[in-house]
């Protein structure tokens, strides 16, 4: 009697188990939800997760990986520190936050080329983190009650091995020659020539001198794009300019510096105040010669890290201009899903072929 050869059709077996000769390579496709999903397989089974990339061999007990995830794509990203507020009694303005740019070839803070993209492996997670704007200050009332405005916090993106730190603004210096702080971009220097505080390479620009002059006329605060402009006779500084991106797919610009303020001691007129620079830098207060005579500093916008703008006056209850909030910028192919985290505020929008998430406040992680 002639022996039988019996030959298994693969096509047959259950889907559940993990060879499929049907496809390309000879492997069901699963996502990963479904792997651990699935029922009845023997050691040796072998799937591949469309979710991760790789091979997954089950030994019996659990599916386990044949190498990391091979899914990896390039993350363009706009990444924008708090801006520092102004100084007290006819104080610089305040410095813009740190400006780091990495998309397209657009230049990032301080007249640097772009930044190096980041590579990202979908599934890991990404600690993003905004920084606020610096908390403008009130007055006490005294020409000797005051104080220099507070420096803005710092953006940072960190995870996978990779730390970028955007340095928050520096602060407008008060009155009687206290200088700006250094940040990002340098706080202004207050009047009786005092200097501006020092950007960040890479990230901003220097904030402009006082006066010295015997009217007070404050320094402008440092922009990411420019430094601020040194205060001089019947005028203050105005801020820095800040640096225009694309990247949400409009041209704005962001990370301006803020505007000097300036005590007369009497006449004058309004023209005589530091403008904020363009990018949400905040116009500095002016006096025209008396405590109840005065024109307010104003604050940076928020999400440009504009620099506060410095007061003209001791004047009580005045109070300087804060810096305006960070903000965080992803650009990435639209086929990738970005998950934002608990304690981040964001948003996302296709533009083209690509994404575009917009993070506005808070601390948390993000992942693809």
């Amino acid at each position: 009697m002639a022996s039988e050869l019996k030959v298994d059709n693969l096509s047959e077996k259950t889907t559940n188990a993990g060879v499929q000769m049907g496809s390309s390579l000879g492997f069901v496709s699963k996502t990963t939800t479904q792997m651990n999903a699935m029922s009845g397989m023997a050691a040796g089974d072998t799937v591949y997760n469309s979710t991760e990339g790789t091979l997954y061999v089950y030994n019996g007990t659990s599916w386990n990986a044949m190498s990391g995830n091979t899914f990896s794509f390039t993350l363009q990203y706009l990444l924008i520190a708090g801006g520092g507020a102004g100084g007290h009694q006819h104080g610089g303005g305040g410095g813009a936050g740190g400006y780091r740019n990495s998309y397209a070839s657009e230049n990032t803070g301080g007249g640097a080329s772009t930044e190096s993209t980041i590579t990202v492996t979908a599934g890991v997670n990404y600690t993003v983190t905004i920084g606020a704007g610096g908390a403008g200050v009130v007055g006490g009332g005294s020409s000797e009650f005051g104080s220099d405005g507070n420096e803005g916090s710092n953006s940072v993106i960190s995870g996978d091995g990779t730390t970028i730190t955007s340095t928050g603004g520096g602060s407008g210096g008060q009155w009687n020659s206290h200088t700006g702080s250094n940040g990002g971009s340098g706080g202004g220097g207050a009047t009786h020539n005092a200097a501006g505080g020092s950007g960040t390479t890479g990230q901003g620009y220097a904030g402009g001198a006082g006066s010295n002059v015997s009217s007070h006329f404050a320094g402008g605060g440092g922009g990411a794009g420019a430094v601020g402009v040194t205060g001089v006779q019947n005028k203050a500084g105005n801020g820095g300019v800040g640096v225009t991106s694309s990247i949400t797919g409009s041209a704005v610009a962001r990370a301006g510096g803020g505007g000097g303020g300036v005590y007369t001691g009497g006449g004058g007129n309004s023209s005589w105040q530091g403008l904020g620079g363009t990018g949400g830098g905040g116009n500095g207060g002016i006096n025209n010669g008396g405590q109840n005579v005065h024109t307010s500093a104003t604050s940076g916008t928020a999400n440009t890290g504009g620099g506060g703008g410095g007061t003209g006056t001791y004047h009580s209850g005045a109070t300087t201009g804060s810096g305006g909030s960070g903000v965080c910028i992803f650009r990435y192919p639209s086929g990738q899903n970005i998950t934002i985290g608990a304690g981040l505020t964001g948003s996302s929008v296709t533009v083209g072929t690509e994404k575009v998430t917009t993070i506005t406040a808070g601390s948390g992680t993000v992942s693809w």
